[in-house]
């Protein structure tokens, strides 16, 4: 759960960072292109060959090409249509996918994650239940391609590396996952991309290298190594985490107006949800598959 803590407060600060610098100013082919591509960067250093198959490679890449390429492509475009607190909103059903596709995945339907899931849910709708403008229904399908494509990813990654040796050093295969995004970022920018919505400030250019390196890079890394330590319970709610940590960071730096009641009950069911997972849906869950 450390690693999952960890990359949910740096990611906290990416949906502000997009929704006020980048969004409309910034092509959003290009954020994606030099997003995964400095991300890439990081990790291709690291590649060893006696770690890799194949097989191993190829599946790395299209999970790659799911969680980061296609998830970019969806979620840099709802930024067009909806603001930072209604994308965070739209991102509360991504627990019930990484849950759904856990289970077909183990070919089982496990219904205890199923609930703790749906709390969770529950939570992030309290905390963000208002007002959308006219965009919604547009901007709501493109943000679940994006959260479906984060889900098929991490749980992706989750399965083939608990498949894999329990020693193997992830961060030696890793690139592989990162080159599989620009494998879809490069043609999506070629095909779509417009080269005079480039960058122009140096603040949009730190940006974009911060989300490249740090929470591209660093933070996709320590979060599928997170996932990999945790039950899909506990991954699915930590999904729903980023709402609260997003709105935090919102109202803390961008100043913007949040409900503190519906904050804090929300806030206390996602906890709820956890502690549920954590205390008694493992225990369920391991005693049905002993």
């Amino acid at each position: 759960m450390g690693y999952l803590t960890a990359i949910t407060l740096l990611w906290a600060f990416s949906f502000s960072l997009i929704g006020v610098y980048l969004a409309g100013q910034v092509d959003a082919w290009f954020s994606v292109l030099t997003r995964v591509a400095l991300a890439a960067l990081v990790f291709l250093p690291f590649l060893r060959r006696q770690h890799l198959t194949v097989t191993l490679a190829l599946k790395l890449m299209v999970v790659g090409a799911f969680q980061l390429g296609i998830m970019y492509c969806f979620y840099y475009q709802s930024f067009l249509y909806l603001s930072v607190p209604e994308v965070l909103l739209f991102t509360i059903f991504t627990p019930i996918y990484v849950t759904l596709i856990y289970d077909v995945l183990q070919r089982r339907f496990s219904a205890w994650y199923l609930i703790t899931a749906v709390i969770a849910v529950l939570g992030a709708a309290v905390i963000k239940f208002e007002g959308i403008n006219e965009d919604f229904i547009l901007g709501f399908l493109i943000v679940q391609g994006a959260n479906l494509c984060f889900a098929i990813g991490q749980v992706g990654y989750k399965v083939i590396m608990e498949k894999e040796k329990a020693d193997l050093p992830q961060h030696t295969v890793f690139g592989l996952f990162y080159l599989g995004a620009v494998c879809v970022a490069l043609p999506m920018f070629l095909l779509f991309g417009n080269t005079e919505k480039l960058p122009t400030t140096d603040t949009q250019w730190s940006i974009l290298v911060y989300l490249g390196i740090v929470a591209s890079g660093l933070g996709y890394f320590i979060w599928n190594k997170g996932a990999t330590l945790v039950n899909a319970g506990a991954l699915a709610i930590m999904n729903n985490a980023l709402v609260p940590a997003g709105l935090i960071v919102n109202l803390v730096i961008w100043n913007r107006d949040v409900d503190y009641p519906r904050l804090i009950v929300g806030g206390a069911i996602i906890l709820l949800s956890l502690w549920v997972n954590e205390t008694w849906v493992k225990k369920r869950v391991t005693a049905a598959h002993a």
